[in-house]
């Protein structure tokens, strides 16, 4: 089962507004909201989870060498 992410509404049409306008500007072509929902909807399917587990495993690195900092504050 792949993992659900939920935007809002606005979230959402700030991005279809955007997928509509890149491909304007750098296709020439137009899309309407459907067809762009179609594509944000690939989008957070297929690729959103894996920028996710990207920032989590940066997360995950970042809070070791913080914790790793505060072992070293030990008292012998």
């Amino acid at each position: 089962m792949k993992q659900q992410f939920n935007i809002s509404k606005e979230q959402r049409d700030v991005l279809v507004n955007s997928i509509m306008t890149y491909y304007e500007q750098e296709r020439g072509e137009e899309l309407g909201n459907l067809e762009a929902g179609f594509i944000l909807d690939f989008f957070i399917e297929e690729l959103a989870p894996i920028f996710y587990n990207l920032a989590v495993e940066d997360c995950h690195t970042y809070l070791m060498e913080k914790l790793e900092d505060v072992y070293e504050l030990k008292k012998i």
